[in-house]
């Protein structure tokens, strides 16, 4: 997540390394995500496949020796020969162990590090969507999801092991079966040629079944989760019944789910059938025949059985189940991570985004402005039109819930509208580079951080230039932090126990480092809410002195009367005008009014007893 404004919550954009995953605007498919993840470690994959073009050697030759073992050797009577044919035939398997051997540390390079790729995407799409969506982040989804990237890098791992070699075999069985005898391999090629087709069919039929069951398995988990976390209200509500029986409807769910995949999974021993009985059976029918016409002597039938034999049908049978049930898992199971990583889109630069992503000036303007935070929701600020000048002091009240400060996240990027757009100096708010942000606009939050560390380190935490003793003394005796800072040591006094403080003398902080900031935006979200109001008054004045504009979330009648202009939220509506045009204009804001007076009389009464503020 990149935060976009200076936030008193003390938290940073920090960049996690970031998998070559698409992360804006739409959802990779399986194996479009398996690419993206493969692509960075095309080098220990091409050594992996090169040792692996090695292990096939057995595979290509052994028709080819044990033909030659039979006609030259055998039956012409040198059994020698035959078995030194059939000895370089094992040494052919020798080369395969010692390749094999070889191969695994470059597929473990290409394996290994495809999970942590996978879970800092899951967990960095988790926390993005939370913090621009509104949504409370899935840890129940983000273990699931875990888990189905171990499900996924085990899966990867066995494809690319099994497949790799037995693909790879089934090629050099073919190849050499041709080089033997093309009469035998055009036999072959029909079956062969049938069963792949058939099987390509069946995998439709495979995915289906596979995603119907992962999809049952979720549900169950998620309900079950939910059922069991309620048992307590379910007994005392007498509910066991209907709970027995959701649990029952899932379970037999996923129990259809399961058996319907099995069903669709027996089919594969008729592709198996079909691709190497079929032709296997076909060339011992024809093999007298051939041979009586010389079409094929009687090693290259040996030979030809001995590929489809020992080289075809067990690559083959292994192929298929390996595509037919981990290939499918691993197909569906990608497809659910790929839709679960895809974050927020962007949205889509200007034409003149270049010039769009330079502020000419510290105006903040809404533009049809809205937010909700799901598309279901009623939106918490809807179409919203506003312009602040620059050096302008707002003062934004209305009731509690109503969006005042999710206006305010608004304001300073850290939350983005899910319509319209802020524009600060003329520029879209979102293309302002983050270091320009962070230096024109400050937020002050009504719970203010104070970190452990030196009262100047904490003062000066939003000045990106090092800044003088008297700079940061001018900004704590002008919002009225002077007696505290004292008490701390001064400048140069430790803050050792942050929640020692109280959260008045917090904000004082919070105040002073924003009066000493930058920042030409000051935006003030209750952070006074903690003083008593001659406090509050002269921070307020302090902050509104200074150079820049200031925006209060009013917490005190006395803010709205000091600001020059108010923003009256209503939840449907927003009203600006002084504090005397609002009174007479909205009956809303003179109910408001009465509310803080009747609050202020109480206030009074307080500090007449000898209260501080934080008691009352």
């Amino acid at each position: 997540m990149h935060v976009r404004a200076v936030t008193e919550a003390g938290q940073g954009s920090g960049t996690t390394p970031s998998p070559p995953i698409p992360d804006h605007g739409h959802a990779p498919g399986p194996w479009r995500l398996l690419a993206d993840l493969l692509r960075p470690r095309r080098r220990p994959l091409a050594l992996a496949m090169t040792w692996s073009l090695v292990e096939a050697a057995p595979a290509l030759l052994s028709g080819l020796l044990v033909a030659a073992a039979v006609d030259q050797g055998f039956l012409a009577g040198r059994p020698g020969a035959g078995m030194a044919w059939l000895g370089l035939m094992g040494a052919t398997m020798f080369v395969k162990a010692v390749a094999t051997r070889l191969m695994f540390p470059h597929l473990a390079a290409v394996v290994e590090p495809v999970r942590d790729d996978l879970v800092r995407a899951v967990v960095k799409a988790t926390v993005v969507r939370a913090a621009d969506g509104g949504e409370t982040p899935d840890a129940a989804a983000v273990n699931r999801l875990t888990r189905q990237i171990e499900t996924l890098r085990s899966l990867l791992s066995a494809m690319l092991r099994n497949s790799r070699e037995l693909g790879i075999s089934v090629i050099a069985a073919l190849v050499g079966l041709l080089v033997l005898s093309p009469v035998a391999a055009a036999l072959v090629a029909g079956p062969l040629v049938a069963a792949l087709a058939v099987f390509a069919r069946l995998l439709r039929v495979l995915v289906a079944r596979q995603r119907e069951l992962v999809l049952s398995e979720e549900t169950l988990t998620a309900q079950t989760a939910h059922i069991v976390a309620g048992l307590r209200d379910i007994a005392a509500c007498g509910a066991q019944g209907p709970a027995k029986a959701a649990l029952r409807t899932l379970v037999d769910a996923q129990a259809r789910a399961s058996r319907a995949l099995a069903w669709a999974g027996t089919s594969r021993r008729l592709v198996v059938m079909l691709g190497a009985h079929v032709p296997l059976i076909g060339l011992l029918l024809a093999a007298p025949l051939l041979i009586r016409h010389g079409h094929l002597t009687a090693g290259e039938v040996v030979g030809a059985a001995t590929y489809l034999f020992t080289g075809l049908e067990p690559a083959l049978r292994a192929i298929l189940d390996s595509v037919g049930s981990w290939g499918v898992t691993l197909t569906v199971t990608a497809r659910r991570i790929a839709g679960t990583i895809t974050l927020p889109a962007l949205p889509a630069p200007s034409q003149d985004s270049a010039r769009d992503g330079v502020p000419t000036s510290h105006e903040l303007r809404a533009e049809h402005l809205t937010f909700s935070y799901s598309p279901q929701a009623t939106p918490v600020v809807r179409d919203l039109d506003l312009t602040i000048g620059e050096g302008e002091h707002l003062a934004v009240v209305g009731p509690s819930g109503v969006g005042k400060s999710t206006l305010a996240m608004l304001m300073t990027g850290l939350r983005r509208p899910t319509g319209g757009r802020m524009r600060l100096g003329g520029a879209p708010l979102v293309s302002v580079p983050e270091a320009r942000l962070r230096s024109s606009v400050a937020l002050v939050p009504q719970e203010a951080y104070v970190f452990a560390g030196t009262v100047r380190e904490n003062l000066a935490y939003l000045c990106p230039e090092p800044t003088g003793d008297e700079w940061l003394r001018t900004a704590v005796d002008a919002v009225g932090a002077g007696a505290l800072v004292e008490r701390l040591g001064g400048i140069d006094g430790t803050i050792e126990e942050p929640s020692a403080l109280s959260a008045g003398e917090r904000q004082l902080i919070a105040l002073a480092r924003v009066h000493a900031s930058p920042a030409g935006v000051v935006i003030l979200d209750e952070a006074t809410c903690h003083l008593d109001p001659a406090a509050e008054l002269r921070a307020e004045t302090a902050l509104a002195a200074r150079p820049g504009t200031l925006i209060v979330i009013a917490h005190r009648i006395s803010s709205a009367i000091r600001a020059r202009r108010v923003l009256l939220m209503d939840g449907t509506a927003a009203l600006t005008g002084t504090h005397v045009e609002l009174i007479d204009r909205s009956p809303l804001y003179a109910d408001l009014v009465g509310h803080w007076h009747n609050d202020g009389i109480r206030d009074g009464e307080a500090a007449g007893r000898g209260l501080p503020a934080r008691e009352r």
